[in-house]
């Protein structure tokens, strides 16, 4: 079994994979962000630092290995949740490439490594994840919980803008574009796994009763 949490930033992907492992006594693979050398410079960057020191293009290399690594080792294991996973990653370069923060040059580049990595991953005995986990919620959402968890370089009001570009192509990127596996839809405008028991033995039931229909 492996289930990738996918959503916008700020929803709440690594609690839900963290509440998900241990109901499932499956192992978690956390998206590298504390560790992560680049992402505060890509969130504080002016304008022209984004464009001489190319930070969105550095910050999607970055983010492709780590995913890569992070799935490989998934697939090849049982009972595996990922916390984000290597198929959303191209609709983040894809919306930097829209604001002109990376380059067509660089989006080829990047485009041929993900191809490269995912003509790999079909090596595999297990080629994809059984399920998604996608947190879906209110724009007002994304920015209350942004602001609840508080780290310091997400908090620029300026960064405002940016999370509504993501976030308003997000659910139908998901919707249309995403066929590695099924999708269970969370509504984080009603969910809190963080503050609410309740509302963590929900999220695990129903992630319980799709496996069961995924699995037949």
């Amino acid at each position: 079994m492996l289930i990738v949490v996918g959503g916008m930033i700020g929803l709440g992907k690594s609690s839900v994979a963290e509440v998900l492992g241990e109901a499932l006594g499956s192992e978690v693979f956390f998206e590298s962000v504390d560790d992560n050398p680049i992402l505060p410079l890509f969130y504080t960057a002016s304008p022209e630092e984004i464009q001489s020191k190319r930070y969105p293009f550095l910050l999607q290399l970055y983010f492709l290995d780590t995913r890569f690594k992070a799935i490989k080792q998934a697939l090849v294991k049982d009972n595996n949740v990922l916390d984000r996973s290597i198929y959303e990653d191209w609709y983040f370069a894809k919306k930097n490439m829209e604001l002109g923060r990376i380059n067509k040059l660089e989006m080829q580049v990047y485009e041929s490594l993900l191809h490269n990595m995912m003509e790999e991953l079909e090596e595999l005995p297990k080629k994809a994840p059984d399920l998604m986990v996608y947190l879906k919620g209110s724009f007002e959402t994304v920015l209350e919980r942004i602001m609840k968890r508080g780290r310091s370089f997400e908090l620029d009001k300026e960064l405002v803008d940016y999370y509504r570009f993501l976030w308003e192509g997000y659910d139908e990127w998901v919707m249309k574009h995403y066929q590695a596996s099924e999708v269970l839809l969370v509504d984080m405008d009603e969910i809190d796994v963080v503050d609410k028991e309740e509302d963590k033995q929900r999220v695990i039931e129903m992630v319980k009763e799709r496996l069961a229909i995924v699995r037949g």
